[in-house]
């Protein structure tokens, strides 16, 4: 296992299924922690140096606070988008498609040199999907971004 240096946990009413859909986007099982029960309360997932912690919405030994009741209410992630490089867009864009998930944005090419997409999985997280154009990032990325957002009149 290659130590994580970024972490990002997502709080899900059904851990396994998550996890399940969350391996589509090239994730792979690290390990998961079961409840007393045995279903599932926690699964770590690891693409690269990251790890994606899918934790229980309820079950998980948090302390009771006014924060984690908020956080079971919801919504889920508000405000938050994550960002995922893909050697495939397309492929992305059909496990997505099929999957549940809503897509917020087609396709597109960006002024920085990607191609994107986004969507809002199952679970109500948003994820913006890219792959590097061919052409490659134009020499002001910054610039060209804000000239496509910001035309001149």
């Amino acid at each position: 296992m290659v130590a994580a240096t970024f972490r990002v946990g997502l709080r899900v009413a059904d851990v396994e299924a998550a996890a399940r859909f969350y391996r589509g986007f090239g994730f792979d099982e690290v390990g998961t922690v079961p409840d007393p029960t045995g279903r599932p309360v926690m699964t770590i997932l690891q693409r690269g140096e990251v790890h994606l912690i899918v934790d229980a919405l309820v079950g998980m030994p948090f302390p009771d606070s006014e924060r984690e009741r908020q956080t079971q209410v919801g919504p889920r992630g508000l405000g938050v988008a994550i960002g995922l490089g893909v050697e495939d867009l397309q492929a992305s864009y059909e496990y997505c498609r099929t999957s549940g998930c809503t897509i917020t944005t087609e396709p597109m090419d960006e002024a920085w040199g990607d191609r994107v997409f986004e969507c809002v999985d199952p679970y109500g997280y948003v994820w913006e999907f890219s792959q590097p154009l061919a052409e490659g990032i134009p020499e002001d990325s910054f610039a060209a971004v804000r000239a496509n957002w910001f035309p001149v009149a």
